[in-house]
């Protein structure tokens, strides 16, 4: 199965590239659904995140305040580490399952959406790496337009990640998300004719039907010999 890497950073644009895969058969995991679903009320995540801090961030209902969350950490690198170490193995036990999931169904291509695909160490898992880039400036004005934040506000959670000149110089595949939506839309529909080319023998082996057929092969030269 191949595993395709997709990130950016923060209002690039990366949801939008992922939406577009998705429309045209691509099965995508999105990391940022996953968080979601780990943080819920009573979840692993989210007793790991109040046990770091406090019930201060809960609702009335009791589920966790994202936006009261976001506040806290995106501020504080002290604070975005201690939230980062509280919920990246829930995150990696999610995002895991998912892909056996795709893994047992015989999925041939599927997109990993991780915001913090590089941050997070799990880059080595996917091929190729697609990083949706935009200029500064550009990612400043659309977070700014996008959340109704204020500069200083768009600046403090832009500079809480990679920045994505780094990222560029570390993908195999750059999306420049600057232009308009159609170009864009230009851009991945080449995209999905490369992540959707025949498969490597390297992926082949390791999909749900090589895996089998090597099983097949060890249990057959087995009993050949027991004979």
């Amino acid at each position: 199965m191949r595993m395709v890497g997709l990130t950016g950073g923060i209002a690039s644009g990366k949801s939008t590239v992922s939406r577009q895969l998705q429309a045209q058969g691509i099965p995508v995991i999105d990391a940022d659904k996953v968080a979601q679903a780990v943080l819920r009320k009573n979840t692993w995540g989210w007793r790991r995140v109040v046990a770091v801090f406090g019930n201060g961030i809960l609702q009335e209902n009791g589920e966790v305040d994202r936006a009261k969350l976001g506040e806290i950490v995106f501020s504080d690198a002290a604070k975005r580490k201690q939230l980062n170490r509280a919920m990246e193995p829930c995150i990696m036990s999610g995002l895991f399952y998912e892909i056996l999931k795709h893994w047992i169904l015989g999925t041939s291509v599927v997109v990993l959406d991780v915001p913090l695909l590089f941050e997070a160490k799990i880059d080595w898992l996917t091929r190729p790496i697609i990083v949706v880039w935009v200029d500064d400036l550009t990612q400043e004005t659309r977070l700014m337009a996008r959340d109704n934040s204020s500069k200083e506000q768009a600046r403090n959670r832009i500079t809480s990640q990679l920045p994505l000149d780094v990222k560029r110089a570390r993908a195999d595949i750059v999306i420049d998300n600057s232009g308009s939506l159609e170009q864009t839309k230009v851009l991945v529909n080449e995209l999905k004719k490369t992540i959707t080319a025949p498969p490597s023998w390297k992926e082949l082996l390791f999909s749900r039907f090589g895996v089998a057929a090597m099983v097949i092969g060890i249990i057959s030269i087995t009993a050949a010999r027991l004979q």
